[in-house]
């Protein structure tokens, strides 16, 4: 009896411990949820594409989601002939205050997270409350401060776009820093050791230990500062108020125009000034998730 007992309650226990049988509409739910949202996110990019091959007579807030009647790209060569001197400003600004940043981030979050010294913990709470300082309640002493600096130094830093880029190198250093830091604290710190057993010092070990292995911190840091530094409007306005100085912010927000908007043609334009980052995140998008999740371990 005991042992019939047994077999018939060996088959209820093996279907209790079956796992549970998966949904099989959860992943296609979970699929038709993320295009939804993504077709969300890219309506703006189809307004401002379909309201670029428009003509000017096509243009209306009654028809901005209409498709147009005939398909032209003159707006787009309008906006490229205005904005091109503009967009090369962008470049020279965008590829010194990306770099340079980059670098200075990296050294800093080397040495804070690897070469302890007194005072650093005090030091790096006070670098990164320089990301919190409200952009509006410094530009009038920045103005001052890059005139005076300019004349000091004798170059030309206030209206220029080395003046600029030098202020989003600075404004740049405390979010670059915070995430070499982030970065570097994951790093075991047996490699520095070795390097120090070596003989090599605090330059040597970044040089050949610590730099080879930070790529991944550099693709976030590189592309987080670029969109920063490209997409950038009040500094790009109040800096450089020579319009031959100016990057394509600000040149974009001057194809309005005084009397006649011309939606069609900044329409193209808004296009075109988004699609360099547009591009970087499209190739470059999964590096910039793996870049932060490498460094999210420790911080």
């Amino acid at each position: 009896m005991a042992l019939e007992a047994l077999e018939a309650a060996l088959p209820r226990a093996t279907a209790a411990r079956a796992p549970a049988p998966r949904m099989r509409w959860g992943r296609p739910v979970i699929y038709a949820l993320l295009t939804l949202f993504a077709l969300f996110y890219l309506m703006p990019v189809y307004v401002l594409v379909i309201n670029g091959l428009k003509s000017f007579q096509e243009v209306s807030l009654s028809r901005m989601w209409e498709w147009p009647t005939s398909f032209s790209l003159a707006s787009f060569a309008k906006a490229s002939g205005k904005l091109a001197p503009n967009f090369l400003n962008s470049v020279k600004l965008v590829i010194p205050a990306t770099l340079v940043t980059a670098m200075l981030g990296s050294i800093n979050g080397y040495i804070l997270a690897k070469w302890k010294f007194r005072g650093a913990d005090v030091l790096f709470p006070f670098l990164l409350f320089g990301m919190f300082i409200p952009y509006q309640s410094i530009l009038i002493p920045l103005v001052q401060f890059l005139q005076r600096a300019g004349d000091a130094l004798g170059l030309a830093l206030y209206g220029s776009i080395p003046g600029l880029a030098l202020v989003h190198i600075v404004y740049g250093i405390p979010i670059t820093t915070l995430i070499f830091r982030n970065y570097y604290a994951a790093v075991p710190t047996d490699l520095v050791e070795a390097g120090r057993i070596d003989g090599a010092g605090l330059v040597g070990i970044y040089r050949h230990i610590v730099l080879p292995i930070s790529l991944p911190a550099f693709v976030v840091v590189l592309i987080w500062q670029f969109t920063a530094v490209w997409n950038e409007f009040l500094f790009a306005v109040t800096i450089t108020n020579n319009p031959a100085q100016q990057p394509i912010t600000v040149a974009l927000q001057n194809l309005a125009g005084s009397q006649i908007v011309e939606w069609n043609v900044q329409m193209a334009g808004a296009l075109l000034a988004a699609l360099p980052t547009l591009l970087v995140y499209i190739f470059l998008g999964r590096y910039f998730l793996r870049g932060l999740l490498a460094g999210a371990l420790k911080g």
